[in-house]
């Protein structure tokens, strides 16, 4: 008898619903995407091409999907501003909940999200953050939780996406919150943030910005530095540093797309990734592989 598979609903598939979608699809062996839901015709007909022929069963309401026959978790990709409604319809169905993040822009509404889950402490409900599943940071994690470099005092990191002039983080932004949303589960002590639009000032419109800095105090005595930024001309640079009382680690402080350089005439250089989900798709497929393992086995 083959082992069993998670029955996994898929809901939203735009950007990263669509990648979503083909991981539990193709690169997850221990879940069956059986069902997806979206009410946008277009991404109903790209479904219909990419999944419905792999016996994926299409609705346009989430609701109804959430009633499929034997579905046993859910992986929400649709827009911010229904992610915690969402999650929390298919909490109270009894279904395994993994969500895009962020839950919500709002503490409070967030906070619902966690108290729904506490009510069902038998399902997995995981808010996705794909750094924790990448090989990197989870080794830099490793050493810096054994003692490597001392106690980690200070750590910064930036997220810095390419430039895209077509206007989608415009469009994005109203719906995603802003380019920072810090959470609460640390015991913060001071934040202070500013940034500014330099290339694309329709974000103001939302309260966004395209290059952003914050920080923030711990009570422990710790700070975090983060930067953002939305115009990298050269690709994806995402990195990291945790500096402790006896040493520092670093996470991909030179980006490069593989281990092939180039040399010219002008000198040498290598080329980047050209989008976060380039750089982070092995954590992506690895976070979908890990859930479905979580629900199945406990």
């Amino acid at each position: 008898m083959a082992p069993p598979k998670l029955k996994v609903g898929l809901s939203g598939l735009g950007r990263m619903g669509k990648r979503h979608a083909l991981h539990f699809l193709n690169r997850t062996p221990r879940a069956e995407l059986v069902a997806i839901s979206t009410p946008d015709d277009g991404e109903i007909e790209w479904a219909r091409q990419h999944l419905e022929p792999f016996g994926v069963t299409l609705y346009k309401s989430y609701v109804d999907m959430l009633a499929y026959d034997g579905l046993q978790a859910v992986v929400i990709a649709s827009i911010t501003s229904v992610h915690a409604d969402q999650a929390i319809k298919a909490i109270a169905a009894d279904k395994h909940v993994l969500c895009e993040k962020p839950l919500s822009t709002s503490v409070e509404i967030s906070r619902s999200v966690i108290d729904a889950a506490a009510r069902r402490p038998h399902l997995k409900v995981m808010c996705g953050f794909s750094r924790r599943f990448d090989a990197s940071y989870r080794d830099a994690h490793s050493k810096a939780t054994s003692g490597l470099i001392g106690t980690p005092s200070i750590f910064r990191s930036q997220t810095c996406d390419k430039l895209d002039p077509s206007g989608f983080f415009v469009a994005y932004a109203q719906y995603s919150g802003g380019i920072f949303f810090f959470g609460q589960d640390s015991k913060v002590k001071f934040v202070v943030a500013s940034g500014v639009t330099a290339v694309q000032p329709g974000l103001r419109t939302w309260g966004d910005r395209d290059n952003a800095v914050g920080i923030v105090e711990f009570h422990e005595g710790k700070i975090a530095y983060f930067f953002a930024s939305r115009m990298m001309a050269a690709g994806q640079e995402d990195s990291t540093e945790i500096i402790g009382t006896e040493g520092k680690l670093s996470v991909n402080m030179q980006p490069k797309l593989n281990l092939v350089d180039i040399y010219e005439k002008g000198g040498v250089r290598r080329e980047f990734p050209a989008t976060y989900y380039e750089r982070f798709e092995d954590a992506f497929v690895r976070e979908a592989n890990e859930f479905t393992a979580v629900c199945l086995d406990g």
